[in-house]
């Protein structure tokens, strides 16, 4: 995957045409929004276009010149905002930041944005202004979809949580709960960040209720032993 804005010149139709989608991997059109202008870093805004999206990406395509088009993925957006206030830009519209490959390179990418040679590579800000500003709550919550189905991939194989302890790991783990809930009293399994925590907060339920048997346990044995004198 190509991290940032690029050029999108793909098109099939007659007219201004629609974008090529990777259709073989499951790619589809979830809106078009038609009448949207785009405004790159702090350029002036594009002529107006439609704007495409798809479940893997973001594409503006020009309606009046089939050689400009842009195009960013969802996993190289890492904000999306609808912004209503004329003191950050004029018109309402939807801003979004781009994670670029020249992210490190602040002052030479803000160079980039504002120039008469238009490097996509590092344009880190994106406006899409819509000439209907009502649609915009409208692509917010399509933007908002579309960027659950592109969850940021791990570093790593994904752990599964495991829900089956042995006696050893639920040794371990009681060491380490006994400090946990004493910095955290208030923790339950009804206020959980997440399954790791609820794991670790129903692994210690288990692990008093193993610790109440046993203690019931000895206590029996104690009440034997005594019988037998």
């Amino acid at each position: 995957m190509v991290l940032g804005l690029r050029q999108f010149t793909e098109r099939v139709g007659d007219g201004a045409g629609e974008p090529v989608l990777d259709a073989d991997n499951g790619e589809e059109i979830m809106h078009l929004q038609p009448g949207v202008a785009v405004v790159l870093g702090n350029r002036a805004p594009e002529s107006p276009g439609t704007l495409y999206i798809s479940t893997k990406q973001v594409v503006w395509l020009s309606d009046v010149d089939r050689t400009k088009g842009y195009a960013v993925d969802f996993l190289s957006l890492s904000l999306h905002a609808v912004s209503r206030d004329p003191e950050a830009y004029p018109s309402p519209c939807l801003y979004t930041q781009i994670e670029t490959e020249a992210d490190e390179d602040e002052s030479e990418g803000s160079d980039s944005e504002t120039s008469d040679a238009l490097d996509l590579s590092k344009i880190s800000e994106m406006r899409l202004v819509p000439s209907d500003p009502s649609q915009l709550d409208t692509l917010f919550d399509v933007f908002c979809e579309c960027a659950e189905l592109n969850p940021e991939p791990l570093d790593g194989p994904e752990e599964e949580h495991n829900w089956v302890f042995s006696a050893d790991q639920m040794e371990d783990e009681a060491a380490e709960e006994d400090v946990h809930f004493a910095q955290n009293p208030t923790n339950s399994i009804g206020h959980s960040n997440g399954d790791h925590d609820l794991a670790r907060t129903v692994l210690e339920l288990q692990i008093n209720d193993q610790r109440f048997e046993d203690a019931e346990e000895m206590e029996h044995d104690r009440d034997s032993d005594s019988g037998h004198h």
